[in-house]
């Protein structure tokens, strides 16, 4: 009897975060299975050997990925060898559908199930993919509730698991205790800048968000600025901004969860940090540019009618979303004013995300989501392959 191998694909750096908590997961329960893949510094961490780093793929936007076209091409090739050379019993693919659901045919066409964690936001824009999903797919992991229902009407094999960083996130530091470890003690209000994961989004965000400020600061002489930055993006590309708009600001890497808990208000770059931002109860405003062409195909694809994934969960616009031409310096101000002003505003938000945090269903979405990975192990392969439960 031969141990077990699994391929895990993560383009990105949430990817990589929710992939390195399944692979943590997994090992713990199964350690006789050798892991690779595609992924980031936490999934090399947790215990798998990588082929690419998400660092050199991860992009966003139509146009913005032609730059990065060669080491995605690399990146894919290599998989295909290890599809082809290694023969895994079981493919994991997290988000990422561009690349992934490519991946998913051709292990669909050498026999190799897959499993989809994270599911592609099809109900959301490029409704075409649903048939690639339907047909290489062997089972979808879906983090909201209102996912699987929608995938099993059209035939998906589609299985609730909840929202992976459930746990995490609701044990977060207090406000109190996040300011102590930042040393940002003190009862002056705290500012948050997210300006997102990527360095394109990084050069698109934040000397918009610095400039925001620049008013706010004057206003309040006593506000405190923090920017976090997430692990891998270059500090001294920050550190420049900072120069050229002559603010001063903290700036802390990997510690993007004790920056929403210590701030007031955060201004974030949509993604997955404003559903963060909201189960850790931080008020926010959600800023997003693209480059041009990219946010006008994107514009006609587009079928729900907010970008933010906190008022996507709350079915309504629970968090103001200033994107593209609407990104101004000085409407971000205001929306930031706005909150740092009131505090009934800040409340209300507060108890909005509450709303947010139930619709998200229990916690415990990491063992349910290795709990089908090792069922899809044991009976997918067709060779009695055993694995540990714990």
């Amino acid at each position: 009897m031969r141990d077990g191998r699994i391929l895990i694909v993560a383009g990105e750096p949430s990817g990589d975060l929710h992939a390195a908590c399944v692979v943590q997961e997994l090992l713990r329960r199964a350690p006789h299975l050798t892991i690779e893949g595609i992924g980031g510094d936490r999934m090399r961490q947790a215990g798998v050997r990588l082929h690419a780093h998400v660092g050199d793929l991860a992009v966003v936007g139509i146009v913005e990925v032609a730059a990065r076209l060669p080491a995605i091409w690399r990146a894919y090739r290599s998989m295909i060898r290890c599809l082809r050379e290694r023969r895994p019993d079981l493919m994991i693919l997290v988000d990422f559908p561009d690349f992934n659901l490519r991946l998913a045919r051709r292990a669909f066409r050498l026999g190799i199930p897959v499993v989809y964690f994270i599911s592609p936001q099809v109900w959301a824009w490029r409704a075409g993919r649903i048939r690639s999903i339907a047909k290489y797919v062997r089972r979808l992991l879906v983090i909201f509730p209102f996912e699987e229902s929608f995938y099993r009407e059209r035939g998906i094999e589609a299985v609730y698991v909840g929202y992976p960083l459930l746990d995490q996130l609701t044990s977060s530091p207090s406000m109190q205790e996040a300011r102590r470890r930042l040393e940002l003690e003190g009862t002056a209000p705290v500012l948050g800048l997210l300006p997102g994961s990527r360095v394109g989004e990084i050069m698109r965000h934040l000397p918009i968000l610095l400039r925001s400020i620049r008013q706010l600061m004057i206003e309040q002489p006593g506000l405190r600025v923090i920017i976090a930055v997430a692990d891998g993006l270059p500090l001294d590309l920050i550190r420049s901004y900072l120069n050229q708009e002559v603010i001063s600001a903290r700036v802390v890497q990997g510690r993007t969860y004790e920056v929403m808990a210590a701030s007031d208000v955060i201004l974030v770059a949509s993604g997955t940090a404003t559903l963060e931002a909201a189960i850790i109860g931080t008020p926010m405003v959600i800023v997003y540019r693209l480059a041009f062409l990219s946010w006008l195909l994107g514009r006609a694809l587009i079928r729900v009618p907010y970008i933010g994934m906190v008022n996507l969960v709350a079915g309504r616009r629970v968090v103001p979303e200033l994107i593209q031409f609407h990104a101004t310096p000085e409407r971000i101000a205001d929306e930031v004013r706005r909150l740092l002003l009131s505090t009934e505003q800040r409340l209300q938000m507060r108890q909005d995300f509450q709303q947010v945090r139930d619709r998200l269903g229990p916690p415990g979405a990491i063992g349910r989501t290795v709990d089908v990975i090792l069922e899809c192990l044991q009976s997918g392969a067709g060779e009695g392959m055993a694995v540990q439960r714990g």
